[in-house]
C-alpha cells in the first residue's frame, strides 16, 4: 500500500515537471480579462434581472 502511495506521487511530481505554467505577464493579463468579463456578466444579469423582475410585477398587478 505504501508502495503504491509513493509511486503516485512519484508520477504526480513528474507530471508537474512537463506542466507549462504562464509567464506572471501572462497570468495578469488572463486575469484582467476574466475579471473585466465577470463584471460585464454581472452588470448583464441585473440589468435582466431587474426589467423581468419590473415586468412580471407590472402583469400581476403590483406596482
Amino acid at each position: 500500500m505504501i508502495e503504491k502511495i509513493r509511486q503516485y506521487i512519484n508520477s504526480v511530481v513528474l507530471e508537474m515537471k512537463k506542466v507549462t505554467w504562464l509567464s506572471k505577464d501572462e497570468l495578469i493579463s488572463s486575469t484582467l480579462v476574466v475579471g473585466i468579463f465577470s463584471v460585464i456578466v454581472a452588470i448583464f444579469l441585473f440589468f435582466v434581472d431587474f426589467g423581468i423582475s419590473e415586468f412580471i410585477s407590472k402583469l400581476l398587478g403590483g406596482k
